[in-house]
């Protein structure tokens, strides 16, 4: 999404919400389907979940239907449902991911060739090779790029949610089915603030499906699909659907341009950020270009370097005369892609782009009729595996990139293809890892095991802090494909313009402790910022027996770093207050809630009371919690309650003094 855009007021602006990737696209699509067939595999099973809950509620669409949701008994099932519903004129959706794409690919084939204006939304995952992922990877795409589909990638949640509408739009314009994929977890599960679409708008913006999409199985009018068909015929009929192709660049650029005028967000095949003067790019697709952005702002300020980026929207179709205008006055770009592709001449995208330079240089007519032409000399072209499985891809790397393409253009020794990210003979190192959050954001890092209900808790701050002090939020998990019972680690950023990063959090505020052994599984308090808090979750009830357990190293940290320390037994409030057995584990993590009202100044900048306070907070709880019945909101009132006027802190006399650490182990953390 452009941020160029000029419109001032809009008349659909979108309502102000704070949700994820699968949030958004769940609201686009319960409001204008009428059915959604699928076998959710993680990352899309959110997606599936609340389309699945919708129809529980009796949710109709905006054209007063009833969903429907059809889980088969696996994914290529779900997508000849989608077929056949789509054939008999029904506006229909599926969610998937990785290993679950692949397994449709056989239908995916059908459904273009029978021109079904289908929409699939993916939570694109690394696919299973030498052993299981269920994060982020863009294989499961591209390998299922040939199948005659368009294919848009989000960087965000708010892309996410306005490609779904856009999506639809070209795809019943074009009569072709497209992929509206989005980064599995990265985005999927990261909450941010959006703007949905109003549903005047989607109502008017897409139309009631009888009207645009075509009914082949009206018996009043009948017709033939899916026959067989020999060497007299098949060619004919396959060849003849490039008709369709030649229309969905424009449909796809007319729907981004409708949805432009109306929201005021405008989209494009690419995004072309500060090029204007770049002599050096980063290309990509997906959240990482998102990050990109901020970096690029550092590098160009720090290292006096005119570096640009470029985000690939729309893969299928594939923009070769965007992109090579877009880069024709670059001396070198280097491709980022999330999958790796050995037997290959490059990596997808990659492979693409070299094939457009070479047909600018051939004068071909999709370039001459863009008024492109041959690019000369052409920019050296680097190409880079980076984020596999959501491998964590940092600001730093960028920074590396960018020095690997100085030292290319110098005549010095650079790599043709690269990683970052791991320890490898192709891997970049990075220089430096800088801060590039927004000037002012203030970030907690937690540390706390599956089950604990702190992913949850994490999302209420992320949307209590977003409703009651107006503040961008950004929030999101790390944690493994088991991870009940096992360490995860949860990230939160505010601050008062938007967050473009999207990698796991090194500089923080606020680290919470919720599980009591974390100051032994890792160097837990790395990034703390001078003058930040830490919370230890346990059951030491007086601060002298809570810095007792402090371990030597951690002391250290705590002392160099001038820090806070908090303290309070969670599992003790929520054994005392869950009237649920059931939920008591899980109540220890909203305890937190409270806590982080607390530690954080952001109560004391906005002059709010506790009272004020909780009323924000009681509006949250009951918007996760409601539909659990009034005695589950009282008892996490409760706990958030306890939470806040509980917690006590360690004395900073108590911290400083160092005859205290005689007799205490001088254990080091275990670095992952």
């Amino acid at each position: 999404m452009s941020e160029k855009s000029d419109m001032k007021n809009p008349p659909f602006p979108g309502i102000p919400t704070i949700t994820d990737g699968s949030g958004a696209v769940v609201w686009v699509e319960t409001n204008i389907t009428q059915a959604a067939g699928a076998f959710p595999i993680t990352s899309s099973t959110a997606m599936g979940g609340g389309y699945s809950s919708a129809v529980s509620n009796g949710q109709k669409n905006l054209w007063g239907d009833g969903l429907i949701f059809l889980e088969l008994e696996s994914e290529h099932s779900s997508a000849s449902t989608c077929e056949g519903f789509a054939l008999a004129g029904g506006r229909v959706t599926n969610f998937t991911s990785g290993q679950g794409l692949v397994l449709m690919k056989e239908v995916l084939y059908t459904i273009s060739g029978k021109r079904l204006p289908i929409v699939f939304h993916i939570g694109a995952r690394a696919l299973t090779s030498q052993s299981l992922n269920v994060h982020a990877g863009h294989d499961d795409v591209m390998s299922c790029a040939d199948a005659g589909w368009g294919i848009l990638f989000g960087r965000n949640p708010q892309e996410a949610g306005d490609l779904a509408l856009i999506c639809r739009h070209a795809a019943e314009a074009c009569q072709s089915p497209i992929m509206n994929v989005q980064d599995g977890f990265l985005i999927t599960h990261t909450i941010e603030n959006v703007l949905l679409p109003e549903k005047e708008f989607m109502e008017a913006y897409v139309g009631r499906p009888e009207d645009r999409i075509i009914n082949l199985f009206d018996v009043d009018q009948p017709m033939m699909t899916g026959s067989v068909q020999d060497q007299d015929s098949y060619m004919k009929g396959k060849i003849a659907q490039r008709h369709y192709y030649v229309h969905m660049k424009p449909a796809v650029r007319t729907a981004m341009r409708i949805f432009a005028e109306a929201t005021g967000r405008e989209y494009d095949l690419i995004e072309s950020y500060r090029m204007d003067d770049a002599e050096i790019a980063l290309v990509g697709m997906g959240c990482m270009m998102e990050t990109a952005k901020p970096t690029i702002d550092y590098i160009r300020s720090e290292m006096n370097v005119n570096v640009g980026a470029i985000n690939v929207t729309s893969y299928r179709p594939f923009p070769g005369p965007e992109i090579v205008q877009a880069l024709r006055n670059v001396k070198a770009f280097t491709v980022m892609e999330r999958m790796d592709d050995p037997l290959a001449p490059a990596n997808p995208l990659m492979r693409d782009i070299k094939t457009a330079f070479v047909d600018a240089a051939l004068g071909l007519e999709e370039f001459q009729s863009a008024g492109v032409d041959a690019v000369e000399p052409m920019p050296k072209m680097l190409q880079c595996s980076a984020g596999l499985g959501s491998r964590d891809i940092r600001p730093g790397h960028y920074v590396a990139l960018v020095q690997n393409m100085r030292q290319a253009l110098e005549g010095n020794e650079f790599k043709e293809f690269s990683t970052v990210g791991i320890k490898h003979e192709t891997a970049l190192d990075p220089p430096i890892d800088p801060d590039v959050r927004p000037e002012g954001a203030f970030s907690m890092r937690g540390h706390s095991v599956g089950g604990f209900g702190s992913v949850t808790t994490n999302k209420v701050i992320a949307s209590l802090m977003g409703d009651l002090f107006d503040v961008q939020v950004q929030a999101y998990p790390k944690y493994g494909s088991s991870k009940k019972g096992l360490p995860t680690t949860y990230y939160l950023t505010l601050a008062h313009e938007k967050i473009l990063t999207h990698c796991e959090l090194e500089d923080v505020e606020f680290i919470p402790l919720n599980d009591v052994n974390a100051l032994n599984l890792g160097d837990t308090l790395r990034g703390l910022a001078d003058g930040g808090t830490i919370f230890l979750n346990t059951s030491k009830t007086t601060a002298e027996e809570v810095w007792a357990a402090v371990p030597l190293w951690a002391r250290k940290r705590i002392r160099d770093s001038n820090a806070k320390v908090l303290s309070l037994d969670t599992f003790q409030i929520a054994d005392e207050v869950a009237t649920n057995p059931d939920l008591r584990i899980r109540m220890m993590g909203v305890v937190l809630v409270g806590i982080f009202l607390r530690a954080t100044p952001f109560a004391e900048r906005f002059n709010m009371t506790f009272e004020q306070l909780m009323a924000g907070v009681e509006k949250v709880v009951r918007s996760y919690w409601g539909r659990k019945g009034e005695q589950v909101v009282q008892d996490n009132l409760t706990c958030i309650r306890h939470g806040y006027e509980d917690v006590f802190e360690v004395p900073i006399e108590v911290i400083q003094d160092k005859s205290l650490d005689s007799g205490i182990p001088a254990s080091l953390p275990v670095i992952s």
